[in-house]
């Protein structure tokens, strides 16, 4: 039948009924689900309902995205129902006493994209069976292939009093041919785990443990008032990251560029670059590229 979802076998749609019963409360660690179809871009309805005042706890996934972006609005498409489009909504500075989670300081929200990553090459290894690393700050690493990023972006609340929301959007390519992959501005070339020899390739147990494993190391993070060395973030993140102890290229905002050595990360999830100059921090926002 034209138009529907089962005309590609090698990528059948995801069930939102066996999702939710997976993942929601009370049998699983996320307050809600949605599925899409299609939709613009997954990051930008869970922004939209943060500001709308929606609790922490929503998952916004898509079969297709339109307008999907990834840093700095480069975009971020595949072909419907060829990967995993989703983005979680999370209120990390409000405190949550039943769960014994006191707020978070904003200075650590900047490992909510390095948490996202670490859960990405958790799922990846469990359920693909690949080896899969972390290029700092939001790309995932197969055979030194991109094939995968992750977008944090901030969302206002409904109220200047409110803190702002966080959300978190991962893009990962599953069944993408060679011919569907996308061009990467960044010059890295990029992969799907059917192309890496993924042993599974079924989107629907990859998206049930990549979200389990965020909702797992989110729980750690909280647990720990956002401290990632005391939630065990910071050594999980250092272990899966190809970028440290790598030389590296920084193209910076306005065409400047340093060079030099990364050697960690600091405790507010910023890159420390050793140059001939003297040691850098680097936060996300301010690298065009890394390479």
């Amino acid at each position: 039948m034209a138009g529907s979802p089962y005309t590609d076998l090698d990528r059948p749609p995801l069930s939102a009924a066996r999702l939710r019963r997976a993942l929601v409360a009370p049998h699983g660690p996320w307050r809600r689900l949605e599925l899409r179809a299609e939709t613009g871009s997954t990051n930008a309805e869970a922004a939209e309902a943060a500001g709308a005042g929606e609790p922490e706890g929503l998952v916004v996934v898509a079969e297709r995205q339109t307008a999907g972006r990834g840093r700095r609005g480069r975009g971020w498409q595949s072909p419907a129902r060829a990967g995993i489009a989703a983005s979680v909504l999370l209120r990390p500075g409000e405190a949550v006493p039943e769960r014994g989670w006191p707020p978070a300081p904003t200075t650590g929200y900047g490992w909510l994209p390095l948490l996202a990553g670490v859960a990405l090459v958790e799922a990846v290894a469990r359920l693909a069976e690949l080896d899969a690393a972390l290029k700092w700050p939001n790309d995932l690493l197969v055979d030194g292939a991109k094939c995968a990023g992750i977008l944090a972006e901030a969302a206002p609340g409904p109220s200047p009093a409110q803190a702002p929301a966080i959300v978190l959007g991962i893009g990962l390519n599953v069944t993408l041919r060679a011919d569907e992959l996308p061009e990467n501005p960044t010059g890295l070339p990029a992969t799907s785990l059917q192309l890496a020899g993924a042993a599974t390739t079924d989107r629907d147990p990859l998206l049930r443990a990549l979200l389990r494993s965020l909702a797992d190391w989110y729980d750690r993070w909280r647990s720990a008032g956002g401290d990632a060395q005391a939630s065990g973030l910071r050594e999980a993140y250092l272990a899966a990251c190809a970028t440290v102890g790598r030389p590296v290229r920084v193209l910076l905002p306005g065409g400047d560029e340093l060079t030099g050595t990364a050697v960690g990360v600091d405790p507010d999830g910023q890159l420390l670059v050793d140059t001939p100059a003297g040691r850098r921090t680097l936060a996300a926002g301010d690298v065009l590229h890394l390479r």
